[in-house]
């Protein structure tokens, strides 16, 4: 037997270390995010359990042991009933208005300020301001330093070039609540199309340009179906806001005048009428309604990473 024979069979055996199997390692990277997990269970989904639970009955807490079990008969109510039917039809015509009329203005503006001019940094401050305000604050602004029939500033205007006094919030109510939501929302539609302007492929507009293409026809054949996926975007988060907007309908009209959206219906079930089953019934269709549209704007927002990490 020679020497390095002898060697190897006297060295101890040399035993390897097991790597954790792909489930520990996967628990392992999972297991910091427990804890804020657990607590969004508690705060977002018990909530939504114990209100999909009370829609399903007949309960007024003016009344509790009157209360019993409808199965669906609440949420046959909010679909039926003409109140609820025109607070839907509200809650429709508001978001679909105040989107299209944001998305249109703050492309307007993200083209703007694409350009280079002096002093666009302070301009753009200026312009997101609007979304920085509180919404309560907001609506406030509206209502008295605008609205307000004697001392507001549309009518001060109106008065120095001896237009019409109205009363801005009687007369056209809808369009009031409208015109400040899209005063605050204009300006997130804005960075959202400023960030897909500014992600545009510069050398082929310069081509497009040599190639003897006007401002038309760039913005009409590169422009726009670039920023098609940034449109949907922020017509989809836009939606999943207004959708829910509460603020502007209460402080302004009071959901008085046909404003009452199904936000501020919900907030006159259950306060005013303390028919918790009724409001819980329509805060479940709200909450429906804003996960389809989530659905969608998550699918958007992946194929836009998709997108840039392909470049």
């Amino acid at each position: 037997m020679t020497a390095t024979t002898t060697a190897r069979v006297a060295a101890p055996p040399v035993h390897t270390l097991r790597r954790p199997s792909a489930r520990l390692r996967a628990w392992a990277t999972r297991g910091p995010l427990l804890p804020a997990l657990i607590f969004m269970i508690v705060v977002t989904q018990l909530p939504f359990v114990a209100t999909l639970v009370i829609s399903f009955f007949d309960w007024n807490a003016l009344y509790p042991k009157a209360r019993r079990f409808t199965g669906l008969g609440n949420y046959l109510d909010v679909l039926t009933d003409a109140d609820l039917r025109h607070s839907v039809w509200t809650t429709i015509l508001l978001t679909v208005t105040v989107v299209l009329v944001s998305l249109v203005l703050g492309l307007v503006l993200a083209l703007l300020l694409d350009r280079r001019f002096r002093g666009r940094g302070i301009v753009r401050t200026l312009l997101i301001a609007p979304f920085l305000v509180v919404p309560v604050a907001a609506a406030l602004l509206w209502k008295h330093v605008l609205y307000n029939p004697e001392y507001g500033l549309l009518n001060g205007l109106l008065h120095y070039v001896g237009g019409p006094q109205p009363d801005w919030i009687s007369t056209t109510p809808l369009l009031a609540v409208e015109a400040s939501l899209v005063w605050q929302w204009t300006p997130f539609m804005m960075l959202i199309l400023l960030a897909g302007l500014q992600s545009r492929d510069h050398q082929q507009i310069e081509a497009a340009r040599v190639d003897g293409a006007n401002d038309w026809q760039v913005f009409r054949h590169l422009t726009l179906p670039h920023l098609r996926r940034y449109l949907e975007l922020g017509a989809l988060l836009g939606s999943i806001y207004i959708v829910q907007n509460f603020d502007a309908v209460f402080t302004l009209t009071s959901g008085g005048l046909g404003t009452a959206n199904l936000p501020y219906t919900v907030y006159q079930s259950f306060y005013q009428a303390h028919e918790n089953g009724l409001a819980s019934a329509a805060g479940v269709l709200v909450v429906i309604g804003s996960i389809v549209i989530a659905t969608f704007a998550l699918r958007v927002v992946s194929s836009l990473f998709r997108e840039e990490g392909s470049r």
